[in-house]
């Protein structure tokens, strides 16, 4: 169990709990050094001592590894082909409405037009949705990774984001991941990513106060694929967490919805949902959200909290 516990997003199926770890506690303890707290900074990564400060990451990646062995194919069951196909308009249609470059707007809604009365099917993405697709590679900043990268990210994005929200089996895994790190001494949960939805479901699992919650780039606001299938239902700010941050980038077609709070009713003052950075070419990068202030200030905020007499 830790005093911090980060949740990653997609794309780590390839790595281990020691790699992911390597690159997100030094992140972090970037935002917190950022953020004024050289000393705090240092007990997370540089100087780790027994008994000081610990800082872990959930990681669940290796549940994945199975099902993305087939590639750039969309060989998933037919709730989670459906989910896949929705997801890809709902992406396509957020930069059409709120893309901050005209061109990718435009761009957006040719595509849109384009795949108009196509319909999610049991097959995953028709060949009618192809161009969203093939469109979301081309809006900056995925165009600066090359079309054959950023169109193997948005699949496996798609079809990770899928498969958790419809198996039963990997979810439980997922959130098993993250239960054995959480206990009465944790303080903060940072969640990025699809982790940011596991993080916000384990929240609502927890039997103690959690004085923090922190989202990145996160898709809880995304209303016709996500919002209505997290657990539980209705949606809301989890009764045990007493702060929740949530900060996005205004270029990062994940974080669907920068204002989460007329989505998640709780008690006044815990959801905080105005904070925004700029990512540059990478906004929905785990590292560059960790690294900034907006990240480090509420742990650090909290921490100092926590440990005053």
């Amino acid at each position: 169990m830790a005093e911090i516990v980060l949740v990653h997003g997609i794309g780590q199926q390839q790595k281990s709990p020691d790699t992911v770890e390597s690159e997100y506690l030094p992140n972090l303890a970037g935002g917190i050094r950022l953020a004024g707290d050289p000393g705090l900074a240092d007990r997370i990564w540089r100087n780790a001592r027994p008994g000081d400060l610990s800082a872990r990451v959930a990681f669940y990646g290796d549940l994945f590894r199975q099902a993305d062995q087939q590639g750039d194919q969309f060989d998933l069951p037919p709730e989670a082909a459906g989910i896949a196909a929705q997801l890809t308009l709902d992406w396509a249609q957020q930069i059409a409405d709120h893309g901050t470059r005209e061109t990718d707007r435009e761009r957006a809604r040719r595509a849109l037009e384009q795949a108009e009365g196509t319909l999610p099917d049991a097959q995953g993405l028709r060949a009618g949705l192809r161009p969203v697709l093939n469109a979301l590679t081309r809006i900056r900043p995925m165009a600066a990774l090359g079309e054959a990268v950023a169109g193997r990210l948005l699949r496996t994005a798609i079809i990770q984001v899928s498969r958790y929200l419809t198996d039963d089996t990997i979810r439980a895994a997922v959130q098993d991941r993250v239960a054995v790190l959480i206990g009465p001494e944790t303080k903060v949960v940072v969640g990025h990513s699809l982790g940011s939805v596991v993080a916000f479901e384990a929240a609502h699992r927890l039997g103690q106060p959690l004085p923090l919650l922190v989202t990145l780039g996160s898709p809880l606001g995304l209303r016709n694929i996500v919002y209505h299938r997290v657990r539980p239902q209705p949606p809301s700010v989890p009764p045990q967490v007493r702060r929740w941050v949530n900060i996005a980038d205004r270029d990062d077609l994940v974080a669907a919805d920068l204002n989460l709070q007329r989505r998640f009713p709780g008690a006044a003052g815990v959801l905080e949902t105005t904070y925004t950075v700029d990512n540059g070419a990478h906004p929905h990068d785990a590292k560059f959200y960790l690294t900034t202030t907006e990240a480090g200030r509420p742990v650090v905020e909290t921490l100092s909290r926590c440990s005053a007499p």
